[in-house]
């Protein structure tokens, strides 16, 4: 099976079901390719039975090939990538994005939990 993100966005409908099945975003970050903010990529998926088994995401601009493999770790240009082991969320940097959607109750969920973030004493 194949899912595209530009098609769903399009309306069309989409059921991931146990098939092997193929996610396909060309331009993820379409809003930003169109304001020609540089932070877009090319991400794919590879699911069976619902669950994620690898996925791929290249950043055109800074020319990165991220690559995960369930159970394998994840990568970029080939070299092994690691979490910092930071357990101290006050030594942490947080980042977030408010998405596109501008319906009033996702507004209210979002600032609800941007709001939760902020109260936090985060490093930035």
């Amino acid at each position: 099976s194949f899912i595209g993100e530009e098609s769903v966005a399009a309306g069309e409908g989409s059921i991931l079901t146990d098939n092997p099945t193929w996610i396909i975003d060309p331009i993820d970050g379409t809003t930003n390719f169109v304001h020609r903010f540089p932070f877009v990529a090319v991400s794919i998926g590879f699911v069976v039975n619902k669950k994620i088994e690898f996925g791929i995401v290249y950043s055109c601009v800074e020319d990165k090939m991220y690559t995960a493999r369930k159970g394998k770790g994840a990568f970029c240009n080939g070299q092994k990538l690691q979490v910092s082991g930071q357990e101290d969320i006050t030594k942490s940097l947080l980042v977030t994005e408010l998405g596109s959607n501008r319906d009033p109750g996702t507004i209210k969920i979002v600032l609800s939990n941007m709001e939760r973030l902020l109260s936090i004493p985060i490093h930035g």
